[in-house]
Parts: C-alpha cells; sequence; structure tokens
C-alpha cells in the first residue's frame, strides 16, 4: 500500500513534525542538553517510522518535497544578510584570527572526510558529507549541500550528512567542556574579570511592524532573485557547481554591507532571524523527514570512523594550536570551548559550551563576542567556497 502526500500534505507534515520535535526537545532533559534542533528530532523520528512502515510492508509513503529548496534558498539568504563586516572592527584582531581558524578547520575537515572516504572505497564527497558540509556547517549545510549532491547522482548524501551533523552536535556538547577544564587546569589560568556578564553586541528590541518587514523580504527575495541568477550564469559559463542558495548567500552579504554604508537602518535583523528561523526549520523538517534510512546502512562504520577523526582533530588543534594563536590567556581557552562547539555543530553548542565554562571558572566578555560573530555569521564566507571548491574537484 502506497500514501502519496501533495505540496500542501508534506508542508503540513513538515510544520507538525517540527512542532512535535519542539515539544520533545522541551521534555527531554538530554536533548537541550546537546542543543540537538527540534527538526531534527521530529523528522528523524517521522523517517524511523516510515523506514518500519516500509520495511514490514505495512505502508510506503511518498512526500511532495519540491519546496523544499525554496526554503533552504530563504534560509541561507538571511544568513548572508547577517554577514556585517562592521562586526569585525569590534572583536579586532582576535576575531581575525578566530575566523581564519574556522576556515582552516572547514579545509582540514573535508582534507579528512575525503582521505578516509578513499580509503574505505566510497565516494569522496560521501566523504565530504562527514567533513565541513556537516561538522561546521551543522544540519543547515547537510541538508543542503546533501540535496545538491543526490541531485548530482551520489545516492545516500543528505542522509550521511544529517547523521554526521548530529553526530557532531552530540560530540560538540561532550569534549568542549574537558579541554578547557585541560588547559584551565594546565596554564592555571585566570579570568581578568571580575563581574559577571558578557559583551554580546545588542540590539534595540523594537515590535515588528509590516512595514519593516515586507521592507525586509524585499531585500531578502531580491538577493534570491539576483543570486540564483547569476549562480546559473557563472555555472553555465565556466562548468563549475555552483548552487543556486550559494549565489544568494553571496549576494546577501554584498547587500548587506553596501546598506551599512549607505542606510544601515534598513536591515532590520530581528525580522531577517525571525525570517531565517521559520525557512530553516521547515526546510530541515522536509529535509529529515524524507531520508530513506534504509540507503545508509552500509555506510555507518565508515562515517563514524570519519566523524570521529574529526572530533579528536578539533580537540587537538583547539588545545594546542589555535589556544597560543589566540593568546594562552583564559579567554582564550574559552574561545576554544566555543570553537569546539561549533566546529562540531552549531553556534547553540558554542555558547552552551561557553556557559557551562564560565558558570565554573568566570566571565570571558572577548569570547562572547568573537565566538557568535565568526560562528553565526562570518563563518561561511570561507566554508562555502572551500566545500562548492571541493565538489568541482571530486564531482
Amino acid at each position: 500500500m502506497t500514501l502519496a502526500l501533495n505540496q500542501v500534505n508534506t508542508i503540513f507534515l513538515a510544520v507538525a513534525l517540527l512542532v512535535l520535535g519542539t515539544f520533545l526537545v522541551k521534555k527531554a532533559g538530554f536533548l537541550q542538553k546537546f542543543c540537538i534542533p527540534a527538526p531534527v528530532v521530529g523528522g528523524l523520528l517521522f523517517a524511523i517510522i516510515a523506514t518500519a512502515l516500509k520495511a514490514t510492508g505495512v505502508l510506503e509513503i511518498t512526500l511532495d518535497t519540491s519546496l523544499q529548496s525554496l526554503f533552504m534558498l530563504t534560509f541561507f539568504t538571511t544568513v548572508g544578510l547577517g554577514a556585517s563586516f562592521k562586526l569585525i572592527r569590534l572583536g579586532g584582531k582576535l576575531l581575525v584570527i578566530y575566523w581564519i581558524a574556522c576556515g582552516f578547520l572547514a579545509l582540514m575537515q573535508n582534507v579528512i572526510g575525503v582521505s578516509l572516504a578513499s580509503l574505505f572505497g566510497i565516494h569522496p564527497l560521501i566523504g565530504m558529507m562527514a567533513g565541513a558540509v556537516s561538522m561546521e556547517g551543522g544540519h543547515g549545510a547537510a541538508g543542503a549541500f546533501g540535496q545538491t549532491l543526490e541531485d548530482m547522482g551520489i545516492q545516500s548524501a543528505l542522509a550521511i550528512g544529517i547523521a554526521a551533523a548530529t553526530f557532531g552536535l552530540v560530540a560538540g556538547g561532550l569534549v568542549g567542556g574537558p579541554t578547557v577544564k585541560y588547559l584551565v587546569s594546565k596554564y592555571n589560568l585566570k579570568p581578568t574579570e571580575t563581574e559577571e556578564g558578557t559583551a554580546e553586541v545588542e540590539e534595540k528590541v523594537e515590535p515588528i511592524t509590516t512595514n519593516v518587514f515586507f521592507i525586509q523580504v524585499l531585500l531578502i527575495t531580491f538577493c534570491m532573485a539576483l543570486g540564483t541568477y547569476l549562480g546559473e550564469l557563472f555555472s553555465t559559463a565556466t562548468g563549475f557547481v555552483l548552487p543556486g542558495y550559494v549565489g544568494a548567500m553571496f549576494v546577501a552579504v554584498i547587500v548587506r554591507n553596501i546598506v551599512d554604508k549607505f542606510k544601515p537602518a534598513a536591515i532590520d535583523m530581528k525580522s531577517i532571524n525571525l525570517i531565517g528561523d521559520v525557512t530553516l526549520g521547515i526546510f530541515l523538517s522536509m529535509a529529515l523527514m524524507s531520508i530513506k534510512l534504509w540507503e545508509v546502512a552500509s555506510l555507518a562504520l565508515p562515517m563514524l570512523v570519519i566523524v570521529l577523526v574529526q572530533v579528536v582533530f578539533i580537540v587537538l588543534f583547539g588545545a594546542f594550536v589555535l589556544f597560543r594563536l589566540l593568546g594562552k590567556d583564559y579567554d582564550a581557552a574559552v574561545m576554544v570551548a566555543g570553537f569546539t562547539g561549533h566546529g562540531l555543530g552549531a553556534t547553540p553548542n558554542a555558547m552552551a559550551n561557553m556557559a557551562a565554562v564560565t558558570e565554573r571558572f568566570g566571565p570571558s566578555r572577548k569570547a562572547y563576542l568573537v565566538v557568535p560573530i565568526v560562528g553565526a555569521f562570518l563563518i561561511d564566507v570561507f566554508g562555502m567556497p572551500i566545500i562548492i571548491t571541493t565538489i568541482n574537484l571530486f564531482k
């Protein structure tokens, strides 16, 4: 028996699973502890149920996920609009060092993924899906690039990426604290600040109006339209694969920094972040619930080995290289906790790691300024070109 869901029913199911995932995350403490996203919880739950129903011959469910790419495109455009280079000046030299280190990490994660995939005799781009795409990129990038690779004929790329991103999230939450504890104990580090608090960038809290909201929609759709058009032209002219959402994101970065020069008030990040959160949630929910888990069983062991090597590398790099580059002090140690968190998962993981460290050892204003800016906004400026280049080298 087959149940075919149309476009509208599929979107409804995606939203319902997102709401269910949010409920389960609130109820299950371990899901909150490791910052597992709600759409991952709801979507994976449905994928498991759908797999069981298909395996037992009870029911096969087919989905119309044709709008998934639109939600994905919108989300990456909002990421680009958040990348204001004015933020770099706030963080100074430490931010630049940390940012470059994130770019190096993305490169090495792909080298590790592709190299180990070749040793296991599987497609190099499957290894990349357990590299920078899922580690530093997280679930959003894993869903986006996984779909891109599957459209190129590389089966199971999406499922491998999502599974690796989920494992990375958990690992990032587990290893960040112990790594910093080692550094604090070995070097007898002490915070330089006596007062509690963080130096996060403060924004005026104002209600979102319809007029302001539609200005943000105008900016987002303009970047989407121009970015996808330029991306198609570039791909056609060069033969170099450039997914439309990558072009839209980089156009959005340019637009954001042009607007910052002439009329910065036109950008309302509260509205843009809201649109980004909604579209990411629906996109991830649709990506997860459509995973064919039965296709990835044979790749489970290679993927696990690749991700474990990624975890070991980021811990060693953070503790013995980045820590020294950032000044070998307490602030550097806290930033290593953040680096481990978003280098294996997502910015919320980084913030959770730093919160656990600073609650025990003391505050670090520098870390709370640098890590969120790079992890949430600037990281893709290096990461995306590295991923795109890797795809084109091994396609």
